[in-house]
């Protein structure tokens, strides 16, 4: 089968032939529906080697939707044919954490692997899933416009529940960056909360997407942005700051906005960095990283999207078109999520 894999450090993934999987006890193969191109691999394919956490070569891909294909021995509770949906991080599965369902927390350090980051994942025509703990089935959901829901769903998801109880009546919470994260965290915070919710972004272009998704107000960002965000929230910032991006910058403005007692969260993974003092961020003020999400928040996710509470804007590309579709990420040129589609039968 053709697979899209990352070879070496800071060099672009190439298309190659690979044997099909064989699922071993437990194991289980699926066709895959669809898989997510998300800007982390982007980040994966820039560092050298002495950052990667990461064996080469290994198939990317960790955004994974697909039919059942095959079942190890004794796995049991799904048919063949069966759409389902993967669960990114794979942890120990037998740790306190893993068995809460947070195996992107495994307290073996195993969380930041899985299919796509590290090991085999979804760009390609079949995927080897090592636990059928980690499928969680997709009823009547498209599965190649439900892919995206592993991360680009669960990611902003987590950052938004863990901050809910900040966000009552009369509240504010900023979003900086509406790109395809953001806009689905825009989606969530109005789903769960009845914040009011400002997004920030650079690209003007962007803007009106985040009002359509549910920004009540959506602002570009340029030196005047704190002292805007200020006029909004009347003159006390906010109450959350959900930061999508993560580079100095946006950690700075993150920072400068925060309300005391409030959040400052970052999703995204420039690698920016924020000097840090007594006064860096208001009073009891928290800052903290996410790093995706649990199984069973992903569940949840799974739900509102059934509701039609939150949805993704997909761009479906073919396997062969995976590295433009990557090319294309990399210039800002996607609006939404681009989804690989390695089945024709999938839908193009």
């Amino acid at each position: 089968m053709r697979a899209l894999q990352l070879n070496a450090p800071q060099q672009p993934p190439e298309l190659r032939e690979v044997p099909v999987p064989e699922p071993g006890p437990g194991e289980v193969v699926i066709k895959i529906a669809g898989s997510g191109a998300c800007h982390s691999d982007l980040h994966i394919m820039e560092w050298p080697a002495e950052m990667l956490p990461f064996e080469l070569p290994f198939t990317l891909g960790h955004e994974n939707s697909g039919w059942i294909h095959e079942l190890g021995a004794g796995v049991s509770g799904f048919e063949k044919g069966e759409p389902v949906l993967v669960y990114g991080p794979w942890g120990c599965g037998r740790c306190k954490r893993c068995r809460m369902g947070m195996e992107n927390y495994c307290e073996q350090g195993m969380g930041a692997s899985g299919g796509g980051l590290g090991l085999d994942g979804g760009m390609a025509e079949y995927m080897l899933v090592p636990s059928a703990r980690h499928l969680l089935p997709l009823g009547d959901l498209d599965p190649v416009d439900a892919a995206p829901l592993t991360d680009a769903g669960l990611t902003p998801y987590h950052a938004v529940k863990r901050s809910v109880g900040k966000l009552g009546a009369g509240s504010h919470v900023v979003v900086i960056g509406a790109g395809g994260l953001g806009q689905m965290g825009i989606q969530f915070l109005r789903a769960l909360t009845p914040a009011t919710v400002i997004a920030v972004e650079a690209d003007e272009a962007k803007l009106p997407r985040a009002l359509e998704v549910g920004a009540h107000h959506a602002i570009l960002a340029t030196d005047e942005t704190v002292k805007e965000i200020f006029a909004r929230t009347n003159d006390r910032g906010s109450d959350v700051v959900i930061d999508f991006v993560g580079m100095d910058s946006t950690m700075l403005l993150g920072s400068q906005i925060a309300r005391p007692l409030g959040d400052l969260t970052v999703v995204g993974l420039a690698m920016g960095t924020l000097p840090f003092n007594f006064f860096a961020i208001g009073y009891e003020a928290s800052l903290q990283t996410t790093y995706w999400g649990s199984a069973t928040e992903l569940m949840e996710v799974l739900d509102l999207a059934r509701q039609g509470m939150v949805k993704s804007l997909i761009r479906r590309f073919p396997l062969d078109g995976a590295v433009e579709a990557y090319q294309l990420l990399r210039e800002g040129k996607i609006e939404g999520r681009a989804v690989i589609v390695p089945h024709a039968d999938a839908g193009l």
